[in-house]
């Protein structure tokens, strides 16, 4: 009687399949976050358009805002430097949603999945890539901001784009964290307003946050965006490093280093 053919997995014993769960690497590795980071860089480059996105895009909008107050430039120097913090977040995390997602839609994220390749290198890797391009696109709007556009502030710029920089991340990481929950690139768009929307009406651009309603202002407490705009305030109305631009600097990165903890623990190799 002949003996059952033996399975992949028994086939080598000592060679487990790299999908498998319990061989998957649980920390992440600087040479494989690094080969994820370069493949991310390299389709970008290969994608002007996306390119076109966040990096003009956001100067375009700051610049439009600073000749919509043409004739009151206090008015731009009091929303600017807030919207400096604001409009990267928007564009980083609209591309990061849409290019996550279309990895796990055409196939790509399975395939990278199937190999020796930890979720933490992979989420590491797309936030580092798109990192690099927050630090350019930050770097252009304040540059653009500050010494075109004549946006004043009392501190130094380098604090604003410190801010921006990090408000950007901030935005790479909640695309790459929501991107788990939508099953098209449309339903990825769809969650800008019901993850973004609330955080810019409360975070006190429109009206100072002690002045609303008290339910609102403990629900603004806890959206990371507040914390930016209270950081780029700091910056715009005092001249030295003041604590409470640290706290929210502090706050702000840190909870775009747990929604990447979210993400990794949340990605998906494809939709359902």
């Amino acid at each position: 009687m002949g003996t059952a053919a033996p399975t992949r997995r028994d086939a080598d014993p000592a060679h487990p399949h790299p999908a498998d769960p319990a061989t998957r690497p649980r920390h992440a590795s600087a040479p494989r976050t690094a080969a994820t980071t370069t493949r991310v860089l390299r389709q970008l480059h290969h994608d002007p358009r996306t390119i076109a996105l966040m990096l003009i895009v956001p100067c375009a909008m700051i610049a439009l805002l600073r000749y919509v107050f043409d004739g009151n430039p206090r008015t731009f120097d009091a929303t600017g430097a807030s919207l400096l913090g604001i409009f990267p977040m928007i564009t980083m995390f609209l591309v990061t949603s849409i290019a996550t997602l279309r990895e796990r839609t055409s196939g790509t994220l399975e395939r990278l999945l199937a190999m020796p390749l930890g979720k933490t290198d992979l989420i590491a890797g797309y936030a580092l890539a798109f990192g690099l391009l927050a630090v350019v696109q930050s770097a252009l709007a304040t540059a653009l901001s500050v010494w075109l556009l004549g946006l004043d502030v009392t501190g130094s710029p380098w604090l604003l784009l410190l801010v921006a920089v990090l408000d950007a991340l901030l935005g790479t990481a909640l695309g790459l964290f929501v991107s788990a929950f939508a099953a098209s690139e449309f339903q990825a768009v769809q969650f800008m307003p019901a993850v973004l929307m609330p955080q810019i009406l409360l975070c006190g651009l429109f009206t100072p946050r002690d002045e609303m309603q008290p339910v609102l202002f403990g629900l603004s407490d806890a959206l990371p965006m507040s914390y930016a705009v209270d950081a780029m305030n700091e910056v715009l109305r005092h001249s030295d490093l003041t604590t409470a631009f640290l706290r929210d600097t502090a706050i702000v990165a840190g909870c775009a280093l747990l929604v990447l903890s979210l993400g990794a623990a949340t990605l998906r190799r494809r939709t359902r």
